[in-house]
């Protein structure tokens, strides 16, 4: 009798363990438990043009909410205070500025109201203490200097408001840098005597700059000025993918020697070069010529937008794969080492892969790097412990200078 029970032990642990496929679910469970996971960029704040719209409340569509980010073993969120290029002179400028106001106060009400859920983080310590706590830290970064202006004082506006970080331009170039992907060129050479003062402002904040959208002159030349390290909060690697929104081998290595971290972004076109796609770009095109100028869109029109063009994108998009997006990793560790870098989604703005298009499929991710031998250390380091190396550093220049 004693006999066939210890026999029977053996059998019972071996029918619990599951297929490999089930053994790695599980690892990944236990490891999201166990270890702090951190996306560097959503669009979600977008979305607030909707007054009735609640970060608390599980949608059926859209990328980031938090009961999803539950699912997902999603720990803290960098929410993007976005403004898109438009003009460049002082009534603009202040027109944009209190557009970008709007959202920040629309995001602390959004967390503030769903407190038992989430809070703001503004430190490392926070997003550990909120995650210990059994809730969500919601980070703030601003994606697009252009609602600065010419005012440097908005700069620390903008800190004070609890944006941890600030995406130097975006698609245009603005009057802090030059962009990636300005149609016109090149305007500054790369980074602006007044981005320069930029760039020292955030490091006496405390404030991480984010080099994700700007061009590779600005890129060299930020690392020239910037006593602390930099992130790309959502870029992925140009050996991959030819994109000038990514990263070229010798700027990761630049990045290692700054200390920084690149935070791929698992946006389809900036992981493997876009298939021809006419039918999604003439619906596309056929979109701009209905609506026009987007910017200047009364609030419920634009989310008539939006939903149109996430309805395109879903019908005739061609998405990479999760195992795209760890191919850039794995690229990002052949080139620079582990410690240099992370994910930054772009959920709901374009960001989603085939297996991961919301967070309450991130796992997926964390299964794909499991599969290919990166260790618990390695894997808490990409989901979170990069990152906030880099954001206490900037913290602990700012405190000593």
């Amino acid at each position: 009798m004693k006999k066939s029970i210890a026999l029977s032990i053996p059998v019972l642990l071996l029918l619990s363990c599951g297929t490999p496929e089930e053994r790695l679910v599980s690892q990944a469970d236990r490891l999201h438990a166990s270890i702090l996971t951190v996306d560097t960029h959503c669009d979600t704040p977008m979305e607030f043009t909707d007054s009735t719209f609640d970060l608390g409340v599980r949608r059926d569509e859209g990328c980031v909410d938090f009961p999803r980010m539950k699912e997902g073993g999603l720990h803290a969120e960098f929410f993007a205070v976005f403004i898109g290029q438009g003009p460049r002179n002082d009534t603009a400028y202040d027109k944009v500025h209190a557009n970008a106001l709007k959202i920040f106060d629309a995001l602390h009400k959004n967390i503030s109201k769903n407190s038992s859920l989430a809070d703001i983080a503004l430190t490392a310590n926070d997003a550990y203490r909120i995650k210990k706590d059994g809730r969500i830290a919601a980070f703030i970064g601003v994606e697009n200097g252009y609602p600065a202006g010419r005012d440097i004082s908005r700069i620390r506006q903008y800190y004070e408001l609890g944006a941890r970080y600030l995406t130097l331009s975006h698609t245009s170039n603005n009057d802090i840098c030059d962009s990636s992907t300005d149609r016109k060129g090149p305007e500054h050479g790369g980074l602006s005597a007044f981005g320069e003062e930029v760039v020292k402002e955030m490091n006496s904040l405390g404030m991480m700059v984010d080099v994700s959208h700007i061009s590779d002159e600005a890129f060299y030349d930020v690392l020239q000025v910037t006593k602390a390290p930099v992130l790309a909060s959502h870029s992925s690697c140009r050996a991959l993918c030819g994109s000038p929104r990514n990263l070229t081998d010798d700027m990761l290595l630049a990045l290692k020697e700054n200390g920084g971290v690149i935070q791929i972004c698992i946006l389809s076109d900036y992981l493997k070069a876009p298939e021809p796609n006419p039918e999604r770009d003439q619906k596309l095109k056929d979109l701009q010529d209905k609506y026009g100028d987007y910017s200047s869109l009364p609030d419920s029109v634009k989310k008539i937008v939006r939903q149109e063009y996430r309805d395109i994108q879903k019908r005739y998009e061609k998405l990479a794969t999760v195992s795209d997006v760890v191919d850039h990793i794995d690229h990002v560790v052949q080139v620079a080492g582990i410690d240099y870098v992370g994910i930054g989604t772009d959920f709901d703005g374009g960001g989603r892969v085939e297996g991961c298009s919301n967070v309450s499929e991130m796992k997926n991710i964390t299964i794909e790097l499991l599969r290919r031998g990166y260790s618990k250390g390695d894997i808490e380091k990409i989901w979170g412990a990069n990152i906030m190396r880099v954001l206490r550093k900037c913290e602990d220049l700012a405190a000593s200078s």
